[in-house]
């Protein structure tokens, strides 16, 4: 098909860009089987091919050569949700957001709060209304939605559980109990399906004058330079600044990428099913059972949702003919209403990189693990804020060389981990080898009676933030030989952990008071020009490890980006929040 001429409007029809016109001559990427994956005039290690764009009005939330911060005057009205009234970038184009499921809405959302536009193609003709999916939703990922407009009404809509329990065969081997919440604070973990999390933000998307959401936009090709990005759907081309790929696990964008999108996919069967029914709980809590005699040599989950609906997994042979109301009666003795049911194999796959040039991949465009533990929602939760931020500061031209690259530095890192963390609950729940099946039958059998093994039992460690401590963003405090890695351990507060919340002496809580600029923690009534200040009360201050001197470098996703113990000079302070920024010093 010859091409054709590229409309300089965008929004226009565009019938192909296979290959461009002299008109048309920025790099295509098209084919995933093409050998050069990252699009040509783009440097992998340095970000070549940015903009080269000016630095913009101080109204930018974010550090550039002369740092400064949003509170400044000039930045405009904010709306509830804390974001600034106006773009700051230098840029009047959108950023470009392809998907429109919680990782894509929410990415929009976090963008709004930059005040950057956004245009979001949803490739489905409508959004889906039924049906769990993804179901619990942890707490730090409900206080970053807070910042967006439906952390609460999350948290108020769903089910709180504190309790957890598993079961081999006839016996209860594990009581877990999750500590209670303080007050102000969201819970643990909140059970809620992943289309009430959708019906939320796409009603604060509909509401946010700065995204424009579309659906029927299959994306059919991308464009990118140093300029922006070119999307082009049937229906004609979307022109941004950047674009966010939140396209899910089959995603449009990584193929036209050429990205490899390696791992393994696991043969068991799962059944999936929502049913509404009363099982007689005291109180909602997760129950996992091993070889029950309901379904024998392997294992069901069952989660509470709102509304008296239940999430049931089960893990079914090939061989087994899939009878739902069969395997329901053989929980439920009662009556019951069948919502939603579905059957899916897991996969354990992870995208080569998540940063090609202006586009970033987000959620299960970049990462697919099994859901055991609850870490696929989540941390493409926090893949959104994590993109949002950095694309709006280098919107702005206050980004650094090092700010878009160090998303895949950062993001990829929590993939990685996230992996290797379900991969081996998968190896317990699905052991694959007879020597994997050995040790799961020893585990089990051998806690029924000894509490010492208990905790081998893998069905699932649940979600939890990642750590930066590893990032180029990061101004590391000290060595990091004792720094806990292992799942479920507590993190110290030391730069490049999620900053602790904590409740204020006027009641509201720390996190809550974050803005969508970098924020400075210190007990000193020393005065620090130009920059957004919080004062920490003194014994929050000594948690944090700054006492009545310190200060601690907050970045705008809440995470710390340096931490110090005594009163840091100026120039520690600007070095710190440059590199936070993105100036990442060369070695």
């Amino acid at each position: 098909m010859p091409s054709a001429r590229p409309s300089r409007r965008p929004g226009t029809s565009w019938t192909d860009c296979g290959r461009p016109s002299r008109a048309c001559t920025a790099p295509v990427v098209r084919s995933p089987r093409r050998s050069g994956r990252h699009t040509r005039g783009w440097n992998r290690s340095t970000g070549g091919g940015r903009s080269s764009s000016t630095a913009c009005p101080s109204t930018c939330s974010g550090t550039g050569t002369n740092w400064t911060a949003s509170t400044r005057p000039g930045c405009g009205p904010r709306s509830g949700t804390g974001r600034c009234g106006r773009s700051c970038g230098v840029s009047d184009r959108p950023v470009v957001v392809v998907g429109a499921g919680p990782v894509g809405m929410a990415a929009a959302l976090f963008l709004a709060r930059h005040g950057v536009a956004s245009v979001v193609l949803e490739a489905a003709a409508r959004r889906e209304t039924v049906g769990s999916r993804s179901i619990c939703v942890q707490r730090d990922v409900l206080d970053l939605l807070e910042r967006i407009g439906v952390g609460a009404r999350l948290a108020r809509a769903g089910v709180t559980w504190t309790t957890g329990r598993i079961f081999y065969r006839e016996h209860e081997v594990v009581t877990m109990r999750l500590p209670a919440s303080e007050p102000g604070a969201f819970p643990p973990f909140v059970n809620i399906g992943q289309t009430e999390v959708e019906r939320e933000l796409e009603a604060r998307v509909r509401a946010e004058p700065l995204v424009d959401l579309r659906y029927g936009q299959r994306v059919v090709c991308l464009e990118q330079d140093g300029s922006g990005v070119r999307v082009e759907t049937p229906g004609g081309v979307v022109a941004g600044s950047h674009c966010v790929a939140a396209d899910g696990h089959r995603s449009a964008v990584r193929g036209l990428l050429g990205l490899e999108f390696a791992g393994r996919s696991f043969g068991d069967r799962f059944l999936i099913s929502d049913i509404r029914a009363d099982l007689g709980f005291d109180v909602p809590e997760r129950r996992f059972y091993f070889d029950p005699p309901w379904n024998p040599g392997r294992q069901v989950l069952l989660h509470p949702q709102p509304d008296s609906v239940w999430r049931i997994d089960w893990q079914v042979a090939d061989d087994v003919t899939l009878d739902l109301d069969a395997m329901v009666r053989r929980i439920v003795p009662g009556p019951y209403e069948a919502v939603w049911s579905s059957v899916y194999r897991f996969h354990q796959r992870l995208a080569e990189r998540f940063v090609v040039g202006r586009t970033l991949l987000a959620g299960d465009a970049a990462h697919v693990m099994s859901p055991f533990g609850a870490r696929g929602m989540n941390s493409g939760l926090f893949d959104a804020e994590n993109a949002a931020w950095k694309i709006a500061l280098d919107r702005c031209g206050r980004g650094g060389p090092g700010l878009l690259e160090s998303y895949d530095a950062e993001r990829r890192a929590a993939a990685v981990e996230n992996l290797r963390v379900t991969g081996r609950t998968m190896r317990f729940l699905v052991p694959a080898t007879d020597e994997e099946h050995a040790h799961r039958r020893s585990v089990l059998e051998r806690a029924v009676r000894d509490e010492s093994v208990r905790d081998r039992i893998d069905s699932g460690r649940l979600s939890e933030p990642f750590w930066y401590v590893d990032s180029p963003l990061t101004t590391v405090a000290g060595p990091l030989d004792d720094f806990p890695r292992e799942a479920g351990a507590v993190r110290p507060p030391v730069p490049g952990v999620l900053c602790p919340d904590a409740a204020l002496p006027d009641g509201t809580r720390l996190r809550s008071r974050f803005g969508p600029s970098f924020t400075l923690l210190t007990a000193s009534e020393s005065a620090v020009p130009g920059m957004s200040v919080l004062r920490p009360p003194g014994t929050l201050a000594a948690a944090l490890g700054i006492g009545a001197e310190g200060a601690a470098l907050v970045r705008p996703d809440g995470y710390l980006a340096a931490v110090f113990p005594s009163a840091p000079s100026p120039a520690a302070l600007t070095a710190a929040a440059r590199r936070a920024s993105g100036y990442v010093p060369s070695t």
